[in-house]
């Protein structure tokens, strides 16, 4: 005997772009949109029933639809969460909605203009390969009017790299012990960052469509400060990574991570936990002893030899007490 324990289903790798006009003054965003119904939908799999199927199709129009019509649609976290709403609230036997924005980087072009560099008012480049990450789930189990929203934000392949200011000492050492206690190296990793936000109850849209989304804490009133909300919330994030990076005299990977980890929370009074995933991205120094040139002492080394794999993988979760 056998039973359907789990079911969820949608549309992913919906990509999205986005121009929002304000006179000459143009705006862009660009998403990558993954968006996953559970529900009463049993019968869909148990029994061949498609009566209770929303076609992921329409899961990819509505996602084009809100990016046409949703004020939201440059904040990926409210944008996120204004679809997952959306389509908890439209369909009555759909009762989970779990939505992922991932958004890639544009920055506008600094031109000369009447003697200083300003920003363009409608050209771009890409900045970088990370990307900006968003998952949200929307409940609606305990009611359609008792919404509750689960928020994770944060980065993914963020490129770093230090040339010194890191070491490594002082670690286990025995019989399977081959790598060498160093005091200052180069240190660099791809940082996989999320941060998790408190539950937030959200508003059940009103209007008889189900487009209408309510932003519930406005910039300037209690609660704002450090919540999804918070626009200033991710440059916060990515500001407290990089620059604890630089600073800190890193005894470790690990000491590195908890530092950053510590700073977010911080700062933003709404985040319950950080995560941080940091694989190590190695340089290893040429050996040029055969020829005579010292290449090895930390202190003279200079041409280093990238290393792809393996590589050392470092993972650590900091929570609000």
């Amino acid at each position: 005997m056998s039973e359907l324990t789990a079911a969820r289903y949608g549309k992913t790798n919906v990509r999205v772009f986005r121009i929002v006009r304000e006179g000459k003054w143009h705006y862009i965003v660009e998403y990558n949109v993954e968006a996953l119904l559970e529900g009463d939908i049993a019968t869909s799999y148990t029994e061949a029933d498609n009566s209770v199927v929303v076609a992921t199709d329409s899961v990819k129009n509505i996602t084009y639809y809100l990016a046409k019509f949703s004020p939201h649609i440059l904040s990926p976290e409210k944008f996120a969460l204004h679809l997952a709403t959306f389509l908890v609230s439209k369909y009555a036997h759909i009762h989970k909605s779990f939505v992922k924005v991932e958004q890639l980087r544009w920055s506008r072009i600094l031109v000369p203009e009447g003697g200083s560099v300003k920003e363009h008012s409608h050209a771009f480049y890409r900045d970088g390969d990370d990307k900006r990450i968003v998952k949200v789930e929307v409940d609606a189990t305990a009611g359609k009017d008792k919404l509750v929203a689960k928020v994770l934000a944060g980065v993914s392949d963020l490129l770093v790299l230090k040339s010194t200011g890191s070491a490594f000492e002082n670690f286990v050492r025995d019989e399977y012990t081959t790598l060498t206690p160093v005091n200052d190296r180069i240190f660099s990793t791809s940082v996989d960052l999320t941060y998790t936000f408190a539950d937030i109850p959200l508003k059940a849209p009103t209007d008889e469509k189900k487009l209408e989304f309510v932003v519930p804490v406005q910039e300037g009133e209690e609660g704002y400060a450090g919540s999804v909300w918070d626009e200033d919330v991710p440059a916060r994030a990515r500001a407290a990574t990089l620059e604890t990076f630089a600073i800190d005299e890193s005894a470790s990977v690990q000491a590195t991570l908890y530092k950053m980890g510590e700073r977010i929370i911080a700062e933003n009074a709404h985040v319950k936990s950080v995560s941080y995933s940091l694989p190590n991205k190695h340089y290893v120094p040429v050996d040029m002893k055969y020829i005579g040139v010292d290449n090895m002492t930390p202190a003279k080394a200079e041409v280093f030899m990238p290393i792809a794999h393996p590589s050392g993988l470092i993972t650590a979760t900091i929570s609000r007490k």
